[in-house]
């Protein structure tokens, strides 16, 4: 009789072992589960639920336009791509022979205008002087009448002479009136004012300061300090008024946009500290800063063309809202960043003390230049020095004589 050998028994003291390996091994990766899990969960309730962080983000800063303010024809450059410049100093410059001669013209009017105003005081001057003498002429026609129309009255005189006598006076009052108008005339001319305050010098002032700012801005200056990019211009080129030649960077003035998402935002709060990383420097340089304000609404909202989720089929999408985050201007000159660079935002909510959204208004002006000024100031002290030099004496000295004689005028009138 044959046996059949019995393979089972050694097939099960095989999977035995197996299956306690496997079972070990189940255990050890639920407990490495388990164990990462508390670790996580660990790290987020002491580190991570305090930080928010982002690599939606990018450096920004203001990027100065240089336009002209009036149409012309360049002639020079004096900055190219990648320059650095400082505030006021000249980059384009057109032709300038059509703003100078219309400078010259208004100028020569000005000057003219001021001498005319100065005859307009002569006149009323010699007219209150002719004023004076119809008033002596008048009293001594009255007297010859009232002497004559006496004697008329006796027969020592004929009656022709009387009449020739009423005639005199008549003529006499007439002219007096007729001066008087004149008088008042030219008083009305320069009545408070004095020769740089007459309204033709005013006028004429006007034009000259228009002419001159035309002139100047023959030179297009840096608004600000900075360093050039998106150079147009080309010598011998024709451009109008507002067309983009140039722009100037200030680099000593960025910030960085972080774009977080709308899950992200709750415990974000002005001027929670940050630390940002830079693509160009890597992990070797960490910048500081802080949250200097929340977007009022999500990039979609001020898109070019939003969204329209009211048609057509909807799917849900996380939104991302711009966070401004100031640098520390120390180390952005010291590691420089350029616009529109990469960055890698990490946000501190520790403090959640702060406001959302700002709880007063600016005081000052977020950015501002003060180059183009200095061309009005150049523009006054030429229409002063115009007018000094064409006035005949100091301009106090005039106004004062002027309102002298117009008190004393006005009160003669008044004993007249």
């Amino acid at each position: 009789m044959s046996t059949t050998p019995n393979t089972s028994a050694p097939a099960a003291a095989t999977a035995a072992p197996t299956g306690r390996r496997r079972k070990v091994a189940l255990t050890l990766l639920a407990g490495a589960l388990v164990a990462a899990g508390v670790a996580w969960g660990s790290w987020y309730m002491i580190h991570g639920r305090w930080f928010e962080e982002t690599e939606d983000a990018y450096a920004n800063g203001n990027i100065v336009q240089v336009t002209p303010q009036s149409a012309g024809t360049i002639i020079s450059i004096g900055a190219d791509d990648n320059s650095l410049v400082r505030s006021g100093q000249t980059l384009i410059e057109f032709d300038a022979s059509d703003a100078r001669v219309a400078l010259d013209q208004a100028e020569a009017n000005l000057a003219r205008t001021v001498r005319q105003v100065r005859g307009l005081y002569t006149n009323v001057s010699g007219q209150e002087a002719d004023l004076a003498a119809k008033k002596v002429a008048l009293d001594r026609a009255r007297a010859d009448f009232d002497r004559r129309n006496g004697l008329a009255s006796s027969g020592a005189i004929p009656q022709e002479e009387l009449a020739h006598a009423r005639e005199a006076l008549a003529a006499a009052e007439n002219a007096l009136a007729a001066s008087q108008q004149q008088v008042a005339t030219g008083r009305a001319l320069i009545e408070n004012t004095g020769v740089s305050s007459h309204p033709d010098v005013k006028a004429a002032a006007s034009a000259v300061r228009k002419a001159y700012l035309d002139f100047s801005r023959t030179k297009l200056v840096a608004p600000v300090g900075g360093y050039v990019g998106q150079r147009s211009a080309q010598v011998g080129q024709r451009v109008q008024a507002g067309t983009p030649l140039m722009a100037v960077v200030p680099l000593d003035a960025l910030w960085v946009d972080a774009n977080f998402k709308e899950t992200q935002l709750a415990h974000m709060r002005i001027g929670q500290p940050v630390e940002l990383r830079s693509d160009l420097y890597g992990s070797e340089v960490t910048y500081h800063g802080h949250i200097e304000g929340l977007g009022m609404g999500t990039g979609s909202a001020f898109s070019l063309l939003p969204a329209q989720n009211a048609t057509g089929n909807w799917i849900k999408i996380v939104q991302r809202v711009p966070v401004r985050i100031a640098l520390d201007p120390k180390e952005l000159a010291e590691h420089p960043l350029r616009v529109g660079l990469s960055m890698r935002v990490e946000v501190d909510m520790h403090d959640r003390s702060g406001p959302m959204l700002s709880q007063a208004p600016n005081t000052k002006p977020a950015f501002s230049t003060d180059v183009y000024g200095q061309q009005l100031v150049d523009a006054e002290t030429r229409i002063a020095q115009i007018v000094q030099a064409n006035a005949g004496k100091s301009l106090a000295t005039a106004d004062h004589d002027k309102a002298a004689a117009l008190a004393a005028h006005t009160a003669s009138g008044k004993r007249s």
